[in-house]
């Protein structure tokens, strides 16, 4: 089937709906990728909420500990002021 002279018409428009379908998959590839990208960066963002609220109960735990390190440090110290106190006075009074 001769079509003549509309032989180089067709043969441009199929080399245009070629070059039309390559750019469609191009895109269609570079969409996929950036809603690859668009979904690894929620994640992260979720990780970062995550971590930050991890990190605010590991700060406050910190607090938490060195409240009650200094709380203890006190104790001892009167403690030991006590059983300084005790000890001078058993050794004033001749106590054995």
């Amino acid at each position: 089937m001769a079509l003549g002279p509309f032989e180089p018409s067709l043969r441009r428009m199929r080399a245009a709906i070629d070059l039309l379908e390559a750019a469609l998959e191009r895109r269609a590839r570079r969409d996929a990728q950036r809603g690859d990208a668009d979904e690894e960066l929620a994640l992260m963002q979720d990780d970062r909420a995550r971590l930050a609220v991890e990190l605010d109960g590991a700060l406050d735990r910190g607090r938490a500990l060195e409240a009650a390190n200094a709380e203890a440090a006190k104790r001892l110290a009167q403690a030991s002021a006590a059983l300084d106190g005790l000890i001078e006075r058993a050794v004033r009074t001749g106590v054995d």
